[in-house]
């Protein structure tokens, strides 16, 4: 089995850009007492956050080192003019292929607030996501009162078996997949009778 996707994220801030390397990895993940392999982003799941402000203008290197083509969609950013950054594989882009690589560069024109972005091909998404916050320009307030607290939530899903073989069986047979086996607060599901290897999981739902 491969070892990961490596994703260089660039972030550029007016006029001093910001780099960050990220390094997206197969990892071994138990839930609901079982473990199985999984895509992750820095070994994380769900991955990490990206923070950047309005107007800034996003760029990202996503290098393939898994077996499955990749590519990631950051969902609800407005691409204008840049609907190559997307994401959508074979709507928008080529796959990223095991062994190539892809530059998404996009802008943060006119938005602000929490977005998600994810993998956008096959079933890659139930573990290779995460969070998007775009905070306003510098001096320009939220338009709301200023929380005592922020937390990034991400609500999802968790199947026990492989994700691909999941839905790969589902084309096969012509049928809709199988129901996820439990639903997920930033990628823990809540307690479960008689399993003694929770964890970290307890008290997450």
């Amino acid at each position: 089995m491969a070892c990961g996707v490596k994703a260089v994220v660039l972030v550029a801030a007016l006029l001093f850009p910001a780099m960050v390397e990220s390094m997206v990895v197969m990892k071994n993940a138990t839930r609901l007492c079982a473990s199985k392999p999984i895509v992750t982003v820095n070994g994380k799941f769900p991955g990490p956050t990206l923070y950047a402000r309005e107007d800034d203008t996003v760029i990202v290197r996503v290098v393939n080192h898994v077996q499955h083509n990749i590519t990631i969609h950051w969902h609800g950013v407005r691409q204008l003019r840049t609907g190559w950054a997307d994401g959508p594989a074979y709507i928008t882009q080529c796959p990223i292929p095991t062994g190539q690589s892809y530059i998404y560069n996009f802008t943060l024109t006119g938005q602000r607030g929490t977005l998600l972005w994810h993998a956008h091909i096959n079933w890659l998404r139930a573990t290779v996501h995460g969070a998007i916050v775009i905070l306003p320009k510098r001096g320009i307030p939220y338009p709301f009162p200023k929380p005592d607290k922020e937390e990034i939530i991400i609500l999802g899903e968790w199947w026990k078996s492989d994700t691909e073989a999941v839905i790969n069986q589902a084309m096969q047979a012509g049928v809709p997949p199988n129901v996820s086996d439990a639903h997920t607060i930033n990628g823990h599901p809540g307690p479960v009778p008689n399993c003694s290897s929770q964890g970290t999981e307890t008290g997450y739902t």
